[in-house]
């Protein structure tokens, strides 16, 4: 089972990409609710190159370490990776009249229930939206 979420962000291509691809910047929306944050992200971006990102309850009650390896890029347009337990994910980049559309497909966690990855899926990308078009931490 798969699903997609997508937003619509008023900045440019590249300002999307450097908030996606940079690991500063990622630490500061990867979270999946207001009680999670990222305390450590590292990308590798390259196809065949290696990403691990933390995350944790503000509380200090639970740890999530997602890892996996890109397995398609194209500048500015795709990102492919698959984590380590065999979930794909592609995220798609187009450049629009008004900004940058963003589309993420995110293959599910059998051992989740999906209505809570869905949640947290699309709080996370109603974070980054708010982050890239606050232009906070972007060059």
């Amino acid at each position: 089972m798969e699903i997609t979420v997508e937003t619509h962000i008023k900045a440019s291509l590249e300002t999307v990409w450097e908030a996606w691809t940079t690991p500063a910047i990622l630490q500061d929306w990867n979270g999946a609710s207001i009680d999670w944050y990222c305390p450590k992200a590292e990308v590798d971006l390259h196809e065949g190159g290696k990403f691990f990102y933390r995350i944790e309850r503000v509380d200090g009650s639970e740890v999530v370490d997602f890892e996996g390896v890109f397995k398609r890029l194209k500048l500015l347009r795709l990102i492919e990776y698959r984590f380590n337990d065999g979930r794909k994910v592609s995220i798609h980049f187009k450049e629009s009249l008004e900004g940058t559309e963003v589309f993420e497909t995110i293959e599910l966690d059998p051992k989740a229930p999906e209505i809570e990855q869905t949640a947290q899926h699309g709080h996370i990308m109603t974070y980054f939206k708010k982050i890239v078009e606050t232009n906070r931490l972007l060059s």
